[in-house]
């Protein structure tokens, strides 16, 4: 019976384990990730990347700006500002993390 058991529980060995957060630092990946996508970071607010590049923070009120990978990071633009933004882009599960040069966070579910 306990060889029973063993061989059944081997078979899926990520049961009962916590995911982690990924980092990813490939460009496709990033872009892949969030290419037509919304990503909710409350009740109130979300954020739609399109595969052209554009996105929209919608929160109390809407801004349109632009976004790209580069460097292994998540960029984003917000005009009229001319300067980007880079984050650190992390991922578990159906959850997404955006971590600032200066360490803030953004966490948001797809």
């Amino acid at each position: 019976m306990f060889r029973v058991m063993l061989v059944v529980f081997a078979g899926v060995p990520t049961w009962g384990f916590a995911q982690e957060w990924v980092t990813l630092t490939d460009d496709a990946e990033i872009i892949a990730s969030v290419a037509d996508r919304r990503v909710t970071f409350d009740a109130l607010t979300f954020q739609y990347f399109g595969a052209d590049g554009r996105t929209q923070y919608v929160t109390e009120r809407s801004s349109d700006g632009l976004w790209e990978a580069r460097g292994g990071q998540y960029c984003s633009n917000w005009p009229p500002a001319e300067q980007w933004v880079c984050y650190d882009f992390a991922m578990m599960g159906d959850r997404v993390r955006f971590t600032s040069g200066t360490g803030s966070v953004s966490e948001g579910v797809f």
